[in-house]
């Protein structure tokens, strides 16, 4: 284990390298973690310095405040290898803002640009050999945020730990997804913390999910708290409506987090000529649609695996099949989505960061 110290960062490099025990064909997404982590706590009123050091397990007071009043946020993104070998983001200063925003909502302490982006930046570098060339791979990058500060008293806490790490990632395919839509449990509600990335709101909707999967469903579209009228996210993603050719999303709000796929996928069907209406979708809108044969597609949207199709959705007992479609809108804005985040087409847009 050697020690080195950049400008601002120490970086303290693994003895051995777990590289050669991966089998990078056959990656389950978010299990394999990279030889290295970047860490910096919030202490004593100010950020200290920064480390990138080998990645390992770590300890806990029983009595640290993340476990008792649940202050932890996160960030999901990707960097991508291109033929050239350099490192590229996708559009780092959207998950940056969004990660400050949850802190915010949450009470805990935002973290500096400089070191958010520059810890990200040189652990992507130390840890580039992880990072396979190829469409369909990448690295997912998880940066988060924890409450330190320990104690029970019913407080935000005064000390937290900002970390990244990292994990290899190859093309990822959820197969035939089939959803139920929500008529009782809600994702968010108006005034809570449904924009924010917050652990707990990915913790609530396991159970409802559970239940979906015992009927046979693999994910829930959440239908706002107020009435489950209107159509809000699928399962951790946004969600698109394909009615004739236009593509309908819900806006955001306090309820539904403002995905970077899904304003990445919005700006590029306009450019491609699509109508895009971004407006409240009703579910019995769909269910007329699906009747009359207009609705053609659903599919969510998210960073993990850019577009999920979806195939049919239930609503009061009431199965709908989507039509099996050879012109995929959902598939297509994937690809040229894909193709700018692997550098194989231009970037007119300017989404991509070389690092």
């Amino acid at each position: 284990m050697s020690t080195t110290q950049t400008s601002k960062i120490e970086i303290i490099k693994a003895a051995t390298t777990k590289i050669n025990e991966v089998d990078f064909e056959n990656l389950s997404f978010g299990s394999v973690f990279t030889d290295h982590l970047f860490e910096c706590d919030f202490k004593n009123g100010e950020w200290q310095k920064p480390v990138i050091k080998p990645y390992a397990p770590f300890l806990l007071d029983p009595s640290t405040r993340v476990f008792h009043y649940g202050q932890a946020i996160f960030e999901g993104m990707k960097a991508y290898k291109d033929e050239d070998d350099a490192i590229w983001l996708f559009r780092p200063d959207e998950n940056y803002k969004r990660f400050n925003k949850s802190a915010v909502r949450m009470a805990m302490q935002e973290v500096p640009e400089d070191i958010f982006m520059s810890g990200l930046k040189e652990l992507l570098q130390l840890d580039e050999a992880w990072i396979k060339r190829g469409k369909g791979n990448s690295m997912y990058i998880r940066p988060f945020m924890i409450a330190t500060g320990t104690g029970v008293i019913a407080n935000p806490s005064d000390d937290y730990k900002f970390m990244i790490i990292l994990s290899p990632v190859s093309a990822y395919y959820a197969g035939e997804v089939k959803v139920l839509i929500a008529e009782h449990y809600s994702r968010a509600a108006n005034g809570g913390i449904g924009a924010a990335k917050a652990a707990g709101n990915y913790a609530a909707q396991f159970y409802p999910t559970s239940l979906a999967n015992k009927q046979g469903f693999q994910q829930v579209i959440w239908t706002d708290d107020a009435t489950h009228t209107k159509l809000e996210e699928a399962g951790t993603m946004n969600v698109f409506f394909r009615i004739n050719d236009t593509l309908f999303t819900a806006p955001v709000s306090e309820r539904i987090l403002d995905g970077v796929t899904r304003k990445t996928l919005i700006e590029l069907a306009k450019s491609e000529g699509i109508n895009v209406d971004v407006r409240p979708v009703l579910v019995s809108e769909l269910v007329e649609a699906s009747k009359n044969g207009t609705l053609k597609e659903i599919f969510g949207a998210g960073t993990a695996a850019v577009v999920s199709p979806i195939s049919g959705f239930s609503y009061q007992d009431v199965y709908y099949e989507l039509p099996k479609n050879e012109n995929s809108m959902a598939l297509q804005l994937k690809d040229k989505l894909t193709n700018i985040q692997n550098k194989l087409a231009e970037d007119t847009f300017g989404w991509t960061v070389k690092v």
